[in-house]
Protein backbone atom coordinates (compact mmCIF):
# COMPACT_ATOMS: atom_id res chain seq x y z
CA UNK A 1 0.00 0.00 0.00
CA UNK A 2 1.38 3.37 -0.99
CA UNK A 3 1.84 6.20 1.48
CA UNK A 4 -1.35 8.19 1.89
CA UNK A 5 -3.59 5.53 0.33
CA UNK A 6 -6.86 5.21 2.25
CA UNK A 7 -7.17 2.06 4.36
CA UNK A 8 -10.15 -0.16 3.62
CA UNK A 9 -12.10 -2.11 6.20
CA UNK A 10 -15.09 -4.40 6.17
CA UNK A 11 -17.37 -5.18 9.10
CA UNK A 12 -19.15 -8.50 8.63
CA UNK A 13 -21.95 -9.61 10.91
CA UNK A 14 -24.72 -12.06 11.46
CA UNK A 15 -27.68 -10.91 13.51
CA UNK A 16 -30.77 -12.71 14.75
CA UNK A 17 -32.75 -9.82 16.22
CA UNK A 18 -30.84 -6.86 14.80
CA UNK A 19 -28.69 -6.13 17.85
CA UNK A 20 -25.41 -7.45 16.47
CA UNK A 21 -26.02 -5.60 13.22
CA UNK A 22 -26.54 -2.36 15.15
CA UNK A 23 -23.23 -2.94 16.93
CA UNK A 24 -21.50 -3.67 13.61
CA UNK A 25 -22.86 -0.49 12.04
CA UNK A 26 -21.79 1.60 15.05
CA UNK A 27 -18.29 0.08 14.85
CA UNK A 28 -18.14 0.87 11.11
CA UNK A 29 -19.32 4.41 11.73
CA UNK A 30 -16.54 4.94 14.27
CA UNK A 31 -13.97 3.77 11.74
CA UNK A 32 -15.43 5.95 8.99
CA UNK A 33 -15.22 9.01 11.24
CA UNK A 34 -11.47 8.40 11.41
CA UNK A 35 -11.11 8.38 7.64
CA UNK A 36 -11.25 4.65 6.97
CA UNK A 37 -13.21 3.53 3.91
CA UNK A 38 -15.48 0.95 5.47
CA UNK A 39 -18.23 -1.37 4.27
CA UNK A 40 -20.65 -3.11 6.61
CA UNK A 41 -22.31 -6.30 5.35
CA UNK A 42 -24.20 -9.28 6.67
CA UNK A 43 -22.57 -12.71 6.33
CA UNK A 44 -25.09 -13.77 3.69
CA UNK A 45 -24.15 -10.75 1.52
CA UNK A 46 -20.36 -11.19 1.57
CA UNK A 47 -18.60 -11.68 -1.75
CA UNK A 48 -15.83 -13.88 -0.36
CA UNK A 49 -13.27 -13.19 -3.11
CA UNK A 50 -13.55 -9.42 -2.51
CA UNK A 51 -12.31 -9.73 1.09
CA UNK A 52 -8.69 -9.80 -0.08
CA UNK A 53 -9.15 -6.13 -1.08
CA UNK A 54 -9.54 -5.03 2.55
CA UNK A 55 -6.79 -4.16 5.02
CA UNK A 56 -8.96 -4.93 8.04
CA UNK A 57 -11.79 -7.38 8.74
CA UNK A 58 -14.12 -7.13 11.74
CA UNK A 59 -16.38 -10.16 12.15
CA UNK A 60 -19.17 -10.50 14.68
CA UNK A 61 -22.28 -12.44 15.47
CA UNK A 62 -24.60 -13.47 18.23
CA UNK A 63 -23.70 -16.26 20.61
CA UNK A 64 -26.27 -18.85 19.60
CA UNK A 65 -26.83 -22.12 21.46
CA UNK A 66 -23.56 -21.63 23.33
CA UNK A 67 -21.67 -21.16 20.08
CA UNK A 68 -21.89 -19.39 16.75
CA UNK A 69 -24.86 -19.22 14.43
CA UNK A 70 -25.19 -21.49 11.40
CA UNK A 71 -24.82 -18.61 8.90
CA UNK A 72 -21.61 -17.55 10.66
CA UNK A 73 -20.30 -21.14 10.64
CA UNK A 74 -20.94 -21.34 6.91
CA UNK A 75 -19.21 -18.00 6.33
CA UNK A 76 -16.16 -19.02 8.38
CA UNK A 77 -15.88 -22.24 6.37
CA UNK A 78 -16.01 -20.24 3.14
CA UNK A 79 -13.44 -17.80 4.53
CA UNK A 80 -10.93 -20.68 4.60
CA UNK A 81 -10.98 -20.70 0.79
CA UNK A 82 -9.15 -17.37 0.45
CA UNK A 83 -5.80 -16.10 1.70
CA UNK A 84 -6.28 -13.33 4.23
CA UNK A 85 -2.91 -13.76 5.89
CA UNK A 86 -1.39 -10.46 6.93
CA UNK A 87 -4.77 -8.78 7.38
CA UNK A 88 -5.66 -7.10 10.65
CA UNK A 89 -8.83 -8.26 12.36
CA UNK A 90 -11.27 -7.85 15.21
CA UNK A 91 -14.05 -10.12 16.37
CA UNK A 92 -17.04 -9.39 18.55
CA UNK A 93 -20.23 -11.02 19.70
CA UNK A 94 -23.49 -10.29 21.43
CA UNK A 95 -24.94 -12.56 24.04
CA UNK A 96 -27.31 -12.72 26.93
CA UNK A 97 -25.50 -12.31 30.19
CA UNK A 98 -26.07 -15.41 32.26
CA UNK A 99 -24.32 -17.69 34.68
CA UNK A 100 -23.67 -20.11 31.79
CA UNK A 101 -21.51 -17.77 29.73
CA UNK A 102 -19.77 -15.70 32.38
CA UNK A 103 -16.49 -17.61 31.98
CA UNK A 104 -16.18 -17.04 28.20
CA UNK A 105 -16.32 -20.74 27.47
CA UNK A 106 -18.58 -20.40 24.44
CA UNK A 107 -17.59 -17.05 22.95
CA UNK A 108 -15.75 -16.41 19.70
CA UNK A 109 -14.87 -12.99 21.07
CA UNK A 110 -13.43 -13.88 24.48
CA UNK A 111 -10.82 -11.14 24.64
CA UNK A 112 -13.16 -8.24 24.14
CA UNK A 113 -15.97 -9.26 26.47
CA UNK A 114 -14.67 -7.04 29.26
CA UNK A 115 -15.36 -4.03 27.04
CA UNK A 116 -18.85 -5.19 26.20
CA UNK A 117 -22.09 -5.50 28.10
CA UNK A 118 -24.38 -6.19 25.23
CA UNK A 119 -27.94 -7.48 25.15
CA UNK A 120 -30.60 -7.34 27.85
CA UNK A 121 -32.49 -10.57 27.36
CA UNK A 122 -32.40 -12.64 24.21
CA UNK A 123 -34.07 -10.15 21.86
CA UNK A 124 -32.69 -7.00 23.43
CA UNK A 125 -32.79 -4.13 23.70
CA UNK A 126 -29.11 -3.30 23.70
CA UNK A 127 -27.85 -1.89 26.95
CA UNK A 128 -27.83 1.89 26.89
CA UNK A 129 -24.62 3.31 25.48
CA UNK A 130 -23.53 0.13 23.68
CA UNK A 131 -23.77 1.59 20.17
CA UNK A 132 -21.84 4.70 21.22
CA UNK A 133 -19.19 2.51 22.87
CA UNK A 134 -18.74 0.48 19.67
CA UNK A 135 -18.51 3.63 17.61
CA UNK A 136 -15.67 4.72 19.90
CA UNK A 137 -14.00 1.30 19.67
CA UNK A 138 -14.27 1.48 15.88
CA UNK A 139 -12.59 4.89 15.99
CA UNK A 140 -9.78 3.58 18.18
CA UNK A 141 -9.20 0.59 15.90
CA UNK A 142 -9.18 2.92 12.87
CA UNK A 143 -6.48 5.08 14.45
CA UNK A 144 -4.33 1.99 15.01
CA UNK A 145 -4.91 0.84 11.45
CA UNK A 146 -3.82 4.22 10.08
CA UNK A 147 -0.51 4.09 11.95
CA UNK A 148 0.63 1.01 10.06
Amino acid sequence: MEMGEMKKAVVICDSMFGNTERIARAFAQGMAKQGIKVDCVRVDEVVIDKLVEYDFLAIGGPTHRLGISEPMKEFLEELKTIDISGKKGFCFDTRVQSRFNRFDLNSAAKRIEKRMKIVQGREGPLEEGTEKMFEQIGGEVAKLLQRR
